[in-house]
């Protein structure tokens, strides 16, 4: 049985829906990483989340609706994890979490490319993002932008 949520407050429904910070580390290395695979989470973690916590993650996000998965046609062990769209709409609220981060923790340059673009690309940016994340994830018609390539080619920048 699920335990009862603390309150009906919006912000704390939030909160307990996405867990920990583990669970937002996950939606960001899919969101952003482009991972979609068990191992490729595991392996390419830049906080080296352990195996068993990044099974228990991945199963309360898929079970919170989160996350789907689907079997990977090219390897019948795999699973595919894909973004929802109540995840691909978090895009806004991890770009302000990128943002204060920045300016209020001693972020890398390198880690912070990426949400200092989202930062000034604001709401615009957003919703070509959200929207590419919809064509990858939940197979919408592709748009004429891509955000990914653009965070992928200023943190290559930055780390180059």
């Amino acid at each position: 049985m699920d335990k009862p949520f603390r309150s009906g407050c919006p912000i704390n429904l939030t909160l307990e829906t996405l867990g920990d910070r583990w669970s937002l580390i996950v939606i960001r290395d899919i969101m952003f990483g482009n991972r979609r695979h068990y191992r490729d989470l595991l392996n390419h973690s830049e906080e080296g989340i352990a195996s068993n916590i990044l099974a228990d993650r991945l199963r309360k996000l898929v079970d919170a609706g989160l996350l789907a998965t689907s079997p990977d046609p090219k390897h019948k062990q795999k699973t595919i994890y894909s973004l929802t769209e109540p995840t691909i709409r978090l895009v806004p609220l991890l770009a302000e979490m990128g943002a204060w981060g920045r300016r209020f923790t001693p972020a890398t340059r390198e880690l912070s490319i990426r949400a200092q673009l989202l930062e000034e690309g604001g709401r615009d940016m957003w919703e070509a993002f959200m929207a590419e994340l919809r064509s990858l994830h939940l197979g919408t018609e592709p748009p004429e932008r891509s955000v990914i390539n653009e965070l992928t080619e200023a943190y290559l920048a930055a780390v180059g």
